[in-house]
């Protein structure tokens, strides 16, 4: 069967899974009657939540349709994550695929995020293909965003065939493209067709040894480590002996393909062998992991695997020792914890762990808050009781022995009327601005390089001073030299000064120094904060004091109607980015506490 294997590129929401699923529909991989849930690529929980793809996952389809005439190509599709902060798989994945679709939103345009996947697929040598997608939109662009595309490609150092890409104007969410933007029905056929015509065929060896990347792990019961990756060269079939190879060509393990899989749809089928040019899964090696090479026992060179850009941040994940500890969670143990941190640590390269001196607790660097955030709320749903420390910048040295930071290409949409409070704000963070243009309906687009130490947690001060309606995009830029003091949270916290339950009496007389974020019922521990000081020193309060009850005041009466404040309650990356250095977020499956 012809093969061609291509990954999806996109910004967070440009509607890459949607996409996929009406490629799904039109070619045949469902029954008519088969009833699927929207974004089928977006399998596990906090993907559906959140609208947003963290882990990348193959899939293939088959085109033409079965009963329609032609030879039939097996497509394999990459559907990839469009948030920098999972940009580790997507590195690695390109190195699987032989041509890319660039997915951009006809209003939106080319985003930061499609800069750096872009740039990395153009180093690679691979030829987009560009849909300009949702050209439904009201507000769409398509001509202006094409011009937009094409510059970022001349800004990438494109080669002259990579810049004489094809362009498709489409809309995934109904299901139809063309070749021109005036386009509003029909099917996908005409993306199915570019595909199987500018993307090449897997040119690899059939007749040599068999050799095969890691560059996807995952984790089975029943059959242990999956690893997933493109066949280089050679046959695999089941049972033959393999061994593992790290970067300098050392044998890591030998063993035999217990097990082989390819990706029929949304299954991974069972198969007897695979050929050279097609991505599958395999198991039966219980210790190679991401990037190592897998082959036949007569090789002894690895193959080259794409060096991984090095996280930025890192936070220290503590056992939780509050004195509500152990009380809503069923894995406490540091034990526990450092079990599933390196776990998590080989299946995601993104990610590094290191256990601190007093084994209770592990520093875990990361790309990024949002990226951590997630890691934090998967084990939160598996039971984890966990202590968290304020998010911190790794810092580096230059040639001459200066201190020097990661810095962040921000990338800000903000109503023309709130574009002065913006630039005030960045410029205290110590970020710089680089580029300021209207981008049309009364909007302007802000563009400054920032140094990630002043961007933590600043998120929710940005929503606020915007009403609701900036939107901010953030991408790794660079190492660049130490910027000297940020100043973080101007308030101080209420904090509480005892044990108990917080009372609705003593609340009423708390709301008036500052913000409250617990409510009358809620247990409280002493060092507990309660609430943010409107003042900025921390200070010490009794919440739980209850009204005294004498002969001369009851319990009834006009003055005991208290009337509170809704708390604010803090999401988990609120809550993170919120924290000062001496403070820490205790996280259990049910509460989300600040001490």
């Amino acid at each position: 069967m012809n093969l061609r294997n291509v990954a999806i590129i996109a910004h967070v929401d440009h509607g890459k899974t949607t996409l996929v699923d009406q490629l799904f529909r039109q070619s045949g991989t469902f029954r008519d009657n088969q009833r699927i849930e929207e974004r089928a690529m977006d399998s596990n929980d906090l993907e559906k939540e959140r609208g947003i793809t963290i882990l990348a996952k193959c899939t293939s389809v088959e085109w033409p349709p079965a009963g329609a005439p032609g030879d039939v190509t097996r497509i394999n599709i990459v559907d990839t994550p469009g948030h920098a902060d999972f940009g580790g798989e997507v590195e690695r994945i390109l190195s699987m695929v032989d041509g890319v679709i660039l997915l951009v939103d006809a209003a939106e345009g080319a985003m930061p995020q499609t800069k750096f996947v872009t740039g990395k697929a153009l180093a690679l040598g691979l030829r987009p293909i560009v849909v300009v997608n949702k050209i439904d939109r009201s507000d769409a662009r398509a001509q202006e965003v094409l011009d937009e595309v094409f510059d970022l490609f001349v800004s990438l150092d494109a080669t002259d065939e990579q810049l004489d890409f094809p362009v498709l104007f489409a809309s995934g969410r109904n299901g139809y493209a063309g070749d021109s933007a005036e386009v509003r029905e029909g099917t996908l056929a005409p993306l199915f067709d570019r595909i199987v015509a500018h993307v090449p065929a897997p040119k690899l060896n059939e007749d040599a040894a068999f050799t095969f990347l890691v560059t996807l792990l995952d984790r089975d019961n029943f059959v242990g480590r999956i690893l997933t990756g493109r066949v280089n060269s050679g046959v695999v079939k089941v049972n033959q002996p393999i061994h593992a190879l790290d970067d300098a060509g050392n044998v890591i393990e030998t063993g035999r393909a217990s097990k082989l899989m390819g990706f029929r749809g949304l299954e991974r089928v069972a198969i007897e062998e695979a050929r050279a040019g097609d991505i599958i899964s395999m198991a039966g090696l219980a210790v190679a992991t991401v990037a190592n090479t897998i082959a036949d026992t007569s090789v002894t060179e690895a193959l080259h695997a794409q060096p991984i850009d090095p996280p930025t941040l890192s936070m220290r994940f503590a056992v939780n020792d509050s004195p509500m500890a152990g009380r809503e969670g069923s894995k406490v143990t540091s034990r526990m914890i450092r079990d599933r941190l390196m776990r998590e640590g080989e299946s995601n390269v993104a990610i590094k762990v290191t256990e601190a001196a007093d084994k209770d607790s592990f520093e875990v660097a990361g790309r990024g808050e949002l990226q951590l955030g997630v890691l934090i709320e998967t084990m939160r749903r598996e039971g984890f009781e966990l202590g968290i420390s304020r998010p911190r910048v790794l810092f580096a040295e230059d040639g001459d022995g200066k201190r020097t930071e990661p810095y962040e290409t921000v990338i800000i949409d903000v109503d023309e009327e709130y574009s002065g409070t913006v630039v005030e704000k960045m410029a205290i963070r110590k970020a710089e601005l680089t580029d300021m243009r209207p981008s049309g309906g009364g909007k302007t687009r802000i563009t400054f390089s920032a140094p990630s130490r002043g961007m933590i947690g600043y998120h929710g001060e940005f929503l606020s001073d915007t009403r609701g309606t900036g939107i901010m995009n953030r991408l790794f830029e660079r190492y660049g030299p130490y910027k000297g003091n940020i100043e973080g949270r101007k308030n101080g916290v209420l904090i509480s000064n005892g044990t108990g339950e917080a009372n609705a009496y003593a609340l009423g007389f708390l709301e008036e120094r500052g913000i409250l974020m617990v409510a009358p019922g809620d247990p409280l521990y002493e060092g507990i904060i309660i609430g943010e000081n409107a003042k900025t020193d921390d200070l010490e309060v009794n919440p739980m004091k209850a009204k005294q009850l004498t002969n001369f005041r009851a319990s009834g009466g006009k003055d005991d109607a208290i009337r509170l404040t809704p708390p604010k309650r803090l999401t988990l990356e609120q809550a993170i980015a919120y924290i000062d250095d001496d403070e820490m977020v205790e996280v259990t499956p049910k509460s989300i506490r600040l001490r």
